[in-house]
C-alpha cells in the first residue's frame, strides 16, 4: 500500500496563496482604519506639546533665577530677567565674582555639607538596619511597633520644635551641628523604616533560607544579600534625605549655630541685613541649588523605582 501523496497542482497553490492572503490581511476589525491612525498620531503630538510646555512653564522661575544671577545690580532694578533675551549684553559674572568673595556665603556652603552628607548616612545606615528588622526578624511587638513608626510619619516638624529646643538646651546641643543632623535623622526614620522595610520584605524568603543554610548569620545575611538587592531603595533613600536636609531652612535656623548656618540661612540673613539685595541672593541661591538638581538628575531613576518599589507592596 502507497502512503498518500499531498495534492499538487493549480488547486494546491491556490489554496495555499488564498491562505497567505487571508493570513496578512487579517480580520478587517482587527485594522484600524485611516481615521483611527490620524487620531493617534495627532493624540501623541497633542501631548508630546502639552509634556513640552509643561517643562518650560515649570523651569520658568528657574531659568529667570539664572538670568538674575548674571545681571548686574542697576539692569536688575531697572527692568526683568526677560530684557535678557532682547540685551544679551547685559550678562555677566561679577556677581558670582563677588559671591564668591563673601566669606559668609563660602563658609555656610561648607556648614551646608558638613550636616548634609552625616544626616544622610547616618539615616540610611540606621533605616536600613531597622528595615531589615522589621522585615525579617521576629521580636515581641514587631507589627505593633511597626504601626507606631508608620504613625510617626504624620507628626509635622514644627510640633517638635519647642520640646526638641528645650531638650536640646539641656544636654548641649542646642546652636550645634550635631543637634541640627539629629534631628533631621530622627524625623527622618519614620519614612526610612517605611520605605526600606518594605522593599526588603519583597526578598524571596527561599533566598535568605538558602543563604542561613549555607551558614550565613544575620550580619553576613544583611550585608552580602540583602544591602546588595536593597540597593534602588537605599538609593532614593539617600537622594530624598539629601534634597531634603540641603535645601531645609527651618531647622537650621532654630537650632544651628549662627557662625556654621547653612546656606539657606546665611542667605535668609542677607534679606535681614541688605534688604533686596538680588544681586547677592540670586547668585547664592542658584549656586545652593547646583548641587542638589545634580545629585537629583544624576540618580532620578534609582530614586523612582527605590520609591515605586519601596512603597507599594
Amino acid at each position: 500500500m502507497s502512503a498518500p501523496t499531498a495534492p499538487s497542482g493549480p488547486t494546491a497553490e491556490g489554496g495555499a496563496g488564498r491562505a497567505r492572503a487571508a493570513r496578512r490581511s487579517g480580520p478587517a476589525s482587527a485594522r484600524p482604519s485611516a481615521a483611527a491612525r490620524a487620531a493617534a498620531r495627532v493624540g501623541g503630538g497633542a501631548v508630546r506639546v502639552f509634556l513640552v510646555l509643561t517643562a518650560l512653564f515649570w523651569l520658568t522661575p528657574t531659568v529667570g533665577l539664572l538670568l538674575s544671577s548674571l545681571r548686574a545690580p542697576g539692569d536688575i532694578a531697572a527692568s526683568g530677567w526677560w530684557r535678557v533675551l532682547t540685551a544679551p549684553a547685559q550678562l555677566t559674572g561679577e556677581n558670582y565674582a563677588r559671591l564668591l568673595e563673601n566669606e559668609a556665603v563660602t563658609r555656610s556652603l561648607l556648614s551646608t555639607a558638613m550636616i548634609t552628607v552625616p544626616a544622610t548616612v547616618l539615616l540610611v545606615v540606621v533605616g536600613a538596619l531597622a528595615g531589615y528588622a522589621f522585615a525579617w526578624m521576629d521580636f515581641p511587638g514587631r507589627d505593633a511597633l511597626f504601626l507606631v513608626v508608620v504613625g510617626l510619619l504624620v507628626v509635622p516638624v514644627q510640633v517638635a520644635l519647642l520640646p526638641v529646643s528645650e531638650l536640646f538646651g539641656v544636654v548641649g546641643l542646642f546652636e550645634t551641628t550635631l543637634g541640627v543632623v539629629l534631628f533631621h535623622v530622627a524625623f527622618g526614620l519614620p519614612f526610612a523604616v517605611f520605605l526600606l522595610r518594605n522593599f526588603f520584605a519583597q526578598i524571596p524568603r527561599e533566598l535568605l533560607e538558602a543563604a542561613r543554610l549555607d551558614g550565613a548569620g544575620e550580619v553576613r545575611l544583611f550585608t552580602r544579600v540583602v544591602l546588595p538587592l536593597g540597593g534602588p531603595a537605599i538609593a532614593s533613600l539617600a537622594i530624598f534625605q539629601f534634597l531634603w536636609v540641603w535645601n531645609d531652612m527651618l531647622v537650621a535656623l532654630v537650632f544651628a549655630d549662627p557662625g556654621g548656618a547653612p546656606i539657606t540661612v546665611v542667605l535668609q540673613q542677607q534679606v535681614r541685613q541688605f534688604g533686596n539685595n538680588v544681586d547677592v541672593l540670586a547668585p547664592g541661591a542658584f549656586v545652593s541649588m547646583l548641587v542638589p538638581l545634580a545629585v537629583f538628575f544624576a540618580f532620578q531613576r534609582q530614586f523612582v523605582s527605590g520609591v515605586m518599589a519601596g512603597a507599594v507592596k
